[in-house]
């Protein structure tokens, strides 16, 4: 009788055990693409998951977020209208812009234009339209940057499209809490499309992130990048099972990998309880 009881008792421990295949579900890592990735805890800095988040490297269009704080911080009047002239025109890589010389637009178009279109000519305008033009513009995005302990950062554009334009996923994750903190890029960064008037024409620009304007995506602010020496950037502040959560991928290859690995560290994060890095420090202080 004794010996049946024991045999019953293990046959329902072992029932009772996760199948392999259930366990596997559960990745310890997610199989994150981009070279250089950071997620982490928007509330607390936890660190999440990262991979080379200390490599300086080229950000491209992500500059931009930078160039918004800027202009915000600079108070300058966003209901403003500005000229797009000859000096906005860029001479190198990137330099096609669907905003003409002679169009005129308000700084908040212009701003608007920026962060959710990532329109390279529209974030030269306002550099050049800052008090001092655009050498004081970068010398003020510079020392911003040295007040947000953005240590290891540099900027030369107000667009990106320079790759001395540098920085860490360490240091992008301060840019990404200061510029959460302001509603207006908030808004405009999430913005699903914008219409403008170029000359005689209306043009509809559409957010570069494909994520934006998902219902199964809620984010607050974000911005993408790319040029050929920085690769597919993506970076951004979103909510992933009730838990707010910055999310930096840098140098991703292909147009879809970036959004791609969100999607992956999403899925991980749902999956299972995430661990603490080991070893790793707040990123936000």
């Amino acid at each position: 009788m004794i010996f049946r009881i024991f045999v019953v008792a293990s046959l329902l421990a072992f029932a009772s055990l996760p199948s392999e295949a259930a366990v596997s579900k559960a990745p310890t890592r997610p199989e994150v693409r981009s070279a250089t990735a950071l997620i982490v805890d928007a509330d607390n800095g936890e660190v999440l998951f990262e991979r080379e988040a200390a490599h300086v490297a080229p950000i491209a269009s992500i500059t931009k977020l930078m160039t918004a704080l800027v202009v915000i911080d600079g108070q300058q009047p966003l209901d403003e209208v500005i000229q797009v002239t000859k000096a906005d025109v860029w001479k190198g890589k990137g330099a096609h812009s669907r905003l003409a010389v002679g169009t005129k637009l308000t700084r908040a178009q212009l701003l608007k234009l920026a962060l959710m279109a990532s329109e390279n000519r529209a974030a030269h305008v306002l550099g050049r339209s800052y008090p001092g033009g655009t050498a004081a513009f970068v010398k003020t995005m510079n020392l911003k940057a040295k007040a947000l302990g953005m240590t290891r950062s540099r900027f030369a554009d107000a667009s990106g499209l320079s790759n001395n334009n540098v920085s860490t996923a360490r240091d992008l994750v301060k840019l990404i809490n200061a510029a959460s903190r302001d509603s207006r890029i908030r808004e405009f960064s999430t913005l699903r499309s914008l219409e403008v008037r170029v000359g005689k024409s209306m043009l509809m620009y559409r957010n570069t992130n494909l994520l934006v304007g998902k219902p199964d995506w809620e984010i607050h602010v974000q911005k993408t990048g790319f040029t050929n020496d920085a690769g597919q950037c993506l970076v951004m502040e979103t909510v992933v099972a009730d838990r707010p959560v910055i999310m930096v991928f840098l140098n991703s290859f292909g147009t879809l990998t970036r959004t791609a690995d969100a999607r992956r560290i999403r899925k991980w994060m749902e999956s299972r309880d995430v661990p603490r890095v080991a070893g790793a420090t707040a990123a936000r202080k």
